[in-house]
């Protein structure tokens, strides 16, 4: 059985998650707002449950960036890129990839998943001052998704709207 099939699978940004997966990211959602390291702890909970999981890669990057820790943002964002790419068999490295490396168009699953999440990674490239890197990134979102599928576009008008205010 896989998780479509799973009735008490609840769905998530990187896949469906079911059973401890699910019930730790529930519970991290859950106290957030009155409890972040509980919330926090749970996340790991999640991550050790199955590490495979994609939406516990979204869940702990976001976490981490709302709490402005961008260092450990940045960290689950590039893991979460590792294993998308192990997932989708194409290369970690987003700076090897072609238009050619995987069915970018439609993306679904672990392509998506990394689209979304390298678009991620500049915004919190800019935030943590690299705009460079963080337009390096923009550049091959743009080569690999030109239809802009994740809304990468948001964040080059971030670096538009800062250039005109420098």
């Amino acid at each position: 059985m896989d998780d479509r099939d799973d009735p008490t699978a609840r769905p998530a940004y990187g896949g469906a998650v079911h059973g401890q997966v699910r019930d730790a990211l529930e519970r991290a959602a859950a106290s957030y707002h009155n409890d972040r390291d509980a919330a926090g702890r749970w996340l790991e909970q999640a991550a050790a449950a199955d590490p495979d999981a994609l939406a516990v890669y979204f869940a702990r990057y976001k976490f981490h960036f709302y709490r402005n820790q961008l260092a450990e943002a940045e960290a689950a964002a590039r893991e979460g890129l590792a294993a998308a790419a192990t997932q989708g068999g194409f290369p970690a490295d987003w700076r090897c990839l072609t238009a050619q490396s995987a069915v970018w168009s439609p993306a679904a699953g672990p392509m998506r998943f990394y689209l979304f999440s390298l678009k991620a990674l500049a915004f919190i490239r800019l935030r943590r001052g690299d705009a460079e890197e963080s337009l390096a990134l923009l550049a091959k979102l743009a080569e690999i998704d030109p239809n802009d599928q994740v809304g990468a576009e948001v964040i080059r008008a971030l670096h538009r709207g800062a250039a005109h205010a420098a």
